[in-house]
């Protein structure tokens, strides 16, 4: 029977107590919705939502490296925006962080998200 793993770094916020930062279950990294908010001061990002994206996958690389993963390893991304007018706007962010091939993604419009932000990210990535 194989096991799930719970990944924590302090390099990303904490979860909330239902949830953990990732889960590894045999060679694939389940990682929680990442949102825009410094892992120090355990605050939401102030400016446009480019400051917040950036911030959530920077979250995700720290999660994704805490499991012994990367962003190179991403095979699926899931964007969830409370606006689709932001649309381009992350999706300039969200290109620098990944090469080439980038992973497969779906992008959600949502009525609202955790904490008020306009942006949270997950993925799923092998080791």
């Amino acid at each position: 029977m194989s096991t799930k793993t719970a990944v924590r770094t302090d390099k990303a916020p904490p979860p909330f107590p239902v949830y953990n930062q990732a889960i590894v279950h045999e060679k694939t990294v389940y990682v929680s919705g990442q949102l825009g908010m410094c892992p120090e001061s355990k605050e939401m990002l102030e400016g446009s939502i480019s400051v917040r994206t950036e911030r959530a996958l920077k979250n995700m690389t720290a999660v994704l490296e805490a499991a012994g993963s990367s962003m190179d390893n991403v095979l699926k991304v899931v964007v969830f925006l409370t606006d689709m007018k932001d649309f381009a706007e992350v999706n300039s962010v969200y290109e620098k962080f990944f090469g080439d091939v980038k992973p497969a993604r779906s992008c959600i419009a949502v009525h609202q998200l955790p904490l008020g932000t306009d942006v949270e990210i997950e993925c799923v990535a092998h080791l």
